[in-house]
């Protein structure tokens, strides 16, 4: 009879939790990473505006919040860029509603810290994209000398987090320019033609994120973005002879389509990197498609020729490179990665170029929204 009692029990205890919270094997098996050993992040700019506009995402059949969907599978940290005075974006809804701007940018990290996830503040100095391309000075900063444009750098960015603080919204990174492989707000801040100036103006900026830092409790750390991580080395070399203030991370942007680095060297650049600088060091910005078909007219960021051998333009194509690229990282001795614009869905979101999404076939959601094999390389049980 005993024994009878005992067998019973024990099926009690496992239908119990096979049962619990309806919850499967698969998120049973999820790894959440600690983000101070390693952060998985995400770019999130786009989801109010796709939200907005007809957006939906939908995990395990239902429609949910996308905030909670990455945080569900992974996702430490939520990555904003703030432009200084992107008025063009109302223009595109012929209203006074502005999307990457501080207001919008607010409701995105408050949202992501509802979820629990951290935030990284993507300044872009500009009131468009910034980019190894361009590197544009707010209209309202064009004609500052170099002294004045230092000092609205510094207020601007102080002001910026000040007002985030004040609401209990301090971003715990921030970004100091937007792949500023040239310099940043040109041409006074060339990196290359004028190191001394460019030294200044960014000084400027990390002073700022340090004064705001210590006037609030988060440690706010700062980092240094650049496009490529071939590039990196020789964009930093002698920077800190050159009076460069202190930062905490180097963060480079990896996309197959226009680095020379293969897949499997990233982890010897990253730890280079890392020995020569003394510096943590991330991916901010890296994609690969799960598709080569388009969910819409908008013409999709993506290049077939250039594909990695092995890793096919389909969903197991996209979760096996994200976890190789992610180990090889990690191999490195890297700190994280972001994935740029995983819930950049199709919608009727516009930008200047079309309607919908130039990204949909490198997202994490299928064409009706669903969540892809993608999303769980978050939680893939990597080795330390």
């Amino acid at each position: 009879m005993r024994s009878i009692k005992y067998i019973l029990v024990i099926i009690a205890v496992i239908t119990l939790a096979c049962n619990k919270n309806d919850v499967s094997d698969e998120e049973n098996s999820r790894i959440f990473h600690d983000p101070d050993t390693f952060l998985m992040g995400a770019d999130l700019s786009y989801v109010n505006e796709i939200l907005d506009h007809g957006g939906i995402y939908i995990d395990s059949g239902k429609v949910t919040n996308p905030y909670e969907i990455f945080s569900k599978y992974g996702a430490g940290a939520a990555r904003f860029r703030l432009f200084n005075n992107p008025q063009w974006t109302s223009v595109l809804y012929g209203n006074d509603k502005m999307y990457h701007d501080f207001d919008d940018v607010k409701l995105g990290i408050q949202r992501a810290k509802d979820e629990g996830m951290r935030v990284l503040l993507d300044f872009h100095y500009s009131d468009n994209w910034a980019d190894p391309g361009k590197q544009v000075p707010p209209a309202a900063w064009q004609d500052l000398d170099p002294g004045a444009l230092g000092d609205s750098i510094y207020n601007y960015t102080f002001n910026i987090l000040k007002k985030l603080d004040n609401e209990g919204l301090m971003p715990d990174y921030v970004q100091v320019g937007n792949e500023i492989n040239p310099g940043f707000v040109l041409p006074q801040g060339n990196r290359w033609d004028n190191t001394g100036q460019f030294i200044n103006l960014i000084n400027k900026a990390i002073k700022a994120v340090r004064d705001a830092a210590a006037q609030s409790n988060v440690d706010t750390e700062v980092l240094i973005h650049i496009a490529q991580p071939e590039n990196v080395k020789n964009w930093f070399t002698a920077l800190d002879d050159a009076g460069l203030a202190s930062y905490d991370i180097i963060g480079f942007s990896y996309y197959y389509m226009w680095s020379d680095v293969m897949l499997n060297d990233v982890s010897d650049y990253v730890q280079e990197i890392k020995a020569t600088f003394g510096k943590d060091v991330m991916i901010l910005e890296t994609a690969y498609p799960w598709t080569m078909e388009n969910a819409d007219s908008y013409p999709n960021i993506m290049d077939v020729d250039k594909l990695v051998t092995n890793y096919p333009a389909t969903k197991a194509g996209q979760y096996k490179y994200l976890k190789t690229l992610t180990q090889e990282i990690i191999d490195g001795g890297g700190k994280g990665i972001f994935y740029w614009e995983p819930a950049w869905i199709s919608s009727e979101a516009k930008t200047q170029w079309g309607t919908g999404s130039a990204f949909d076939c490198n997202t994490f959601f299928d064409f009706q929204g669903h969540v892809l094999q993608g999303m769980d390389y978050m939680t893939y049980n990597y080795s330390f």
